[in-house]
């Protein structure tokens, strides 16, 4: 009957009664080990948890920033050369598809120019990307033309596949 009642007793006892008893029962030197390591592992946590991550950011700022100063400029300079071109006067139809022909035919065989209304569909096959980024700038500045749509593929041979543009003021 009495050990019961140590059982009942030992039961009732609130969990910080025996973590405190079980923590005096220990010898100075086990409490002092058990203190350095749980030293060791919170310091171990807040540098993986909060240090080490602010140092990483604080590292790679100057990086993302001039990359971010970068993206601004280039940004500025599109909208500088959208507000140019919408300033420019609009091509007539019969000029601008002019300018697409005399451009394509400096592709020779390789590209092949097809007129639908205020679209050019322009089809290459084997064209290299030097001579359709000019068949590009040149539809661009000659005809006030801009790219709607490109599906190319690249092959061994170069560029092959079709570039829509549009004309006109609503282009």
């Amino acid at each position: 009957m009495n050990s019961g009642n140590e059982e009942g007793d030992t039961g009732a006892r609130k969990p910080q009664e025996l973590v405190r008893q079980w923590w005096l029962a220990l010898a100075r030197r086990e409490r002092r080990l058990i203190l350095a390591g749980t030293t060791l592992v919170v310091l171990a946590l807040l540098w993986w948890l909060a240090l080490a991550p602010a140092l990483r950011t604080i590292q790679r700022a100057p990086a993302q920033i001039d990359a971010a100063e970068a993206q601004l400029q280039q940004m500025q300079r599109l909208a500088t050369e959208a507000r140019d071109l919408r300033a420019v006067t609009p091509v007539p139809a019969d000029q601008a598809a002019n300018v697409l022909k005399a451009a394509t035919a400096r592709l020779g065989d390789k590209g092949r120019l097809s007129l639908q209304g205020d679209r050019a569909v322009l089809t290459v096959a084997g064209v290299s990307s030097v001579a359709l980024r000019d068949w590009l700038a040149e539809a661009r500045s000659g005809a006030r033309a801009r790219t709607i749509e490109a599906n190319l593929s690249r092959g061994t041979s170069g560029l092959t596949g079709t570039v829509v543009v549009g004309m006109g003021a609503g282009s």
